[in-house]
């Protein structure tokens, strides 16, 4: 009774978090905040999901494999979303202002060009 219990509030707190991410990403702007909302949220309701799941199912090998999968989710999540939205700054998708914000936001810096002749062997 009690280990149900504390599965659901688990479970239900899980889907709690993947509904915000699934807010974050229909409201928000652009794609970096966008991935920050699901970065984040996607990461935590998943894991919170996943344990929920494991504890209702009890000490069996099926509980195992559930927390294998919850240290796979902590490490790779993150990781993918930081690198997708560095490989999207890199290839120069721009980073989204708010209009209020653009008058006080001063131009960024020219592009730093390397001068290659100065380097000596």
């Amino acid at each position: 009774m009690i280990q149900t219990a504390v599965a659901i509030v688990f479970m239900a707190g899980g889907a709690f978090f993947l509904m915000v991410s699934t807010v974050g990403l229909l409201r928000l702007p652009d794609f970096f905040t966008r991935a920050h909302a699901v970065g984040k949220s996607e990461t935590l309701g998943s894991l919170l999901v996943l344990i929920g799941l494991a504890i209702h199912n009890g000490w069996q090998l099926e509980s195992g494999k559930l927390f294998l999968i919850v240290v796979l989710v902590a490490v790779t999540n993150p990781s993918g979303i930081h690198t997708l939205t560095r490989a999207a700054l890199r290839k120069g998708m721009e980073i989204w202002i708010h209009p209020d914000d653009r008058a006080r936001t001063p131009a960024p810096p020219a592009e730093e060009t390397w001068d290659t002749t100065e380097i000596r062997p």
